[in-house]
């Protein structure tokens, strides 16, 4: 695990830094439209390019050196920034450029994640991917705790071209993390079929290693609609909480580093306990917590309600992540994790980006209006939800954290997945 740390010492800094930056992002776009749309089209931006180019990275990793393609991303990432920066200090920074800038970033951190994931069965044992893989939940959510607040303070002192400066400077300590480390190349394949490049069968290969493995296929229908169900939710957090509390960015920054807070203690959990021996259960029942947090959080209205609720809920995705990273990790042979790994993100972008594709229309144009005093909702859900800025979204918040919980229960009662 020594030399995995060291690199996930170096990816941690970056992510720090990448957080900070898009919360900056989050809230310029929000005070330049107050449309969820708009956040919701950032995310939609960033998936497209990992749907449409997922396939042909899977092959990259297998067949190039993963230290590479990684080196690659953190460099492509870190000149995004600096155009970002230019553009933002000469005043000419626009919305479309930002969408821009999400598509290329996409493209580099799918085969930068596709590359360090399956990295991680060539540097240790099987009996360590429960624990590497929480590492990298750690990572995630110890970023959300510092990030937000860090950034919501100096979002005001130092604007957002100060934070992406600090981005640029978390970059260099990424990169040379990475150059210090060796990352173990698996062979290719010897079989000369899977060796020839053929190059539709290179593309469809990982569709058809799921598809010949049921519960693998389980596996991921499960996932994919828990993905679906939850980034719809994703796209409305944060111009609710900044509709429902007059644009602070530091109440958004609290409520982001609680998630953070219980993610770090899920992640540490994990890391020293090694995660469920069933890891199907940790799965489901991962899923299920996260669900049920979820809905309380979609009808507080304070803060005292929105802390614990998304601690609460973030304290289950390392979990949850953390088993369906081992089980993958576990049944799918290293020579092949590149195209397997890239097929499953394929079908979770897609199911991730059509969430997000209808989740800004539908709190702006229907949600959104219907929970105004006068709406047609308001005297259903108004006394719940409350009425106004926010309260639609909140709405529909709520609905999709419903379906996170029924996704959970439709695992434990397909028997192909609960015994997988």
């Amino acid at each position: 695990m020594q030399k995995f740390i060291q690199l996930w010492l170096g990816q941690t800094a970056s992510m720090i830094g990448s957080a900070m930056s898009a919360f900056a992002l989050t809230i310029w776009i929000w005070e330049s439209t107050s449309q969820a749309t708009a956040l919701a089209l950032l995310m939609f931006f960033t998936q497209l390019p990992r749907i449409l180019l997922a396939p042909v990275a899977g092959i990259l990793v297998d067949r190039w050196n993963r230290k590479f393609l990684m080196g690659i991303g953190d460099a492509v990432s870190a000149l995004l920034t600096l155009t970002i920066l230019l553009l933002y200090i000469s005043q000419n920074l626009q919305i479309w450029h930002i969408y821009v800038a999400a598509a290329i970033n996409g493209i580099f951190d799918q085969i930068q994640q596709l590359a360090y994931s399956a990295a991680i069965a060539t540097m240790m044992p099987e009996k360590h991917y429960s624990r590497a893989s929480s590492l990298s939940f750690l990572a995630n959510y110890g970023a959300s705790i510092i990030a937000p607040t860090l950034a919501g303070i100096l979002y005001s002192a130092i604007g957002p071209g100060g934070i992406f400066t600090i981005d640029l400077a978390t970059f260099t300590i990424a990169i040379a993390t990475l150059v210090s480390v060796k990352i173990p190349q698996p062979a290719i394949a010897s079989n000369p079929q899977a060796t020839r490049f053929h190059l539709w069968q290179e593309l469809s290969f990982g569709f058809r290693y799921i598809v010949d493995r049921p519960s693998l296929l389980a596996l991921l229908v499960s996932v994919s609609l828990f993905w679906f169900a939850h980034d719809i939710g994703a796209a409305l957090y944060s111009p609710m909480i900044l509709a429902r509390t007059d644009n602070n960015a530091r109440i958004l920054g609290t409520i982001l580093s609680a998630a953070g807070a219980g993610g770090v203690l899920g992640a540490s959990i994990v890391s020293i306990w090694g995660g469920p021996k069933r890891r199907i259960r940790g799965f489901l029942l991962g899923m299920a917590g996260a669900g049920l947090s979820k809905i309380v959080f979609a009808f507080g209205q304070a803060l005292s309600i929105w802390i614990p609720a998304q601690f609460c809920s973030s304290f289950n995705f390392p979990i949850l992540g953390s088993s369906n990273e081992a089980i993958w990790l576990a049944k799918v042979a290293p020579e092949v994790q590149g195209r397997v790994f890239a097929t499953r993100a394929v079908i979770v972008q897609l199911a991730s980006a059509i969430g997000l594709l209808i989740a800004g229309p539908l709190a702006d144009r229907v949600f959104e209006p219907a929970m105004q005093p006068s709406g047609f909702l308001a005297a259903i859900f108004g006394p719940i939800l409350g009425t106004g800025a926010g309260a639609g979204m909140a709405l529909l918040y709520a609905i999709s954290s419903l379906g996170l919980l029924l996704v959970a229960v439709g695992g434990y009662a397909c028997r192909l997945l609960r015994d997988g």
